[in-house]
C-alpha cells in the first residue's frame, strides 16, 4: 500500500478502550480514524460494542450531525421518542438538534461493529436526557489543541452573576488610584 499522511490502514490506527465506568451498561472499543490521519472537518470512528452495552448515553448534539452505519451486528436505535431495530447495512441520519436524541444499544448476541462520521463543529452543547446533564465542548476530546470540555447538572441554574464577587474590579481600581 503506497504511504501518504491521509492514507491508512485500518489495523494501523490504535484501538482505544471507551472510558466507561466498570460494570456499566456502557462499553466498547474505538479506533478514532480521523483524527489519526489528519482529518479537520469530519471525525470518523470505528466502533466494537459487546452485547448488551453501548458506547454513549442518550444524547443530542446542538452543531454536529452524525452519521452510523452498521457494518456487522443488530441493536435498538433510540431516536427521538422512538426505538428503531437496526441489522447490518443499516445507515442512520443524526441531525443536529434537541428534536433528535439518539442513543445506538447492542440487543444482539454478537458485537455490534458500526463506523460514526460527525461533523466537527465546535463549540457544541449536548444535552443527556436521561440524566438531565448538558455538556460544553469547545474542541474535540482528542488532538494537539483540546480545550474546554466540561458537563453539568441542568437543574443547577444560577445567575450570571453568581460568584462573581469582584474583588478583581477593586484590585484594578485601587491599582490604577495609586499610579
Amino acid at each position: 500500500m503506497a504511504r501518504h499522511k491521509h492514507v491508512i490502514n485500518l489495523s494501523e490506527v490504535a484501538v482505544d478502550k471507551i472510558n466507561a465506568p466498570e460494570g456499566s451498561p456502557f462499553g466498547g472499543l474505538r479506533q478514532r480514524v480521523g483524527a489519526h490521519i489528519g482529518a479537520q472537518k469530519l471525525g470518523y470512528s470505528f466502533f466494537n460494542v459487546p452485547s448488551g452495552k453501548a458506547a454513549f448515553p442518550y444524547h443530542t448534539h446542538s452543531g454536529n450531525e452524525e452519521m452510523i452505519y452498521i457494518i456487522d451486528g443488530a441493536g435498538v436505535l433510540r431516536f427521538g421518542k422512538e426505538e428503531l431495530a437496526v441489522t447490518t447495512g443499516t445507515v442512520i441520519a443524526c441531525p443536529p438538534g434537541a428534536e433528535y436524541p439518539h442513543q445506538l444499544i447492542n440487543t444482539g448476541e454478537t458485537e455490534l461493529h458500526y463506523l460514526a462520521v460527525s461533523t466537527m463543529e465546535f463549540p457544541d452543547i449536548c444535552e443527556y436526557p436521561d440524566s438531565n446533564k448538558v455538556g460544553a465542548y469547545a474542541t474535540a476530546a482528542v488532538g494537539q489543541q483540546v480545550g474546554l470540555r466540561a458537563l453539568y447538572v441542568k437543574d443547577k441554574n444560577v445567575n450570571y452573576y453568581e460568584g462573581e464577587d469582584g474583588k478583581e474590579i477593586e484590585r484594578v481600581k485601587r491599582s490604577c488610584a495609586k499610579a
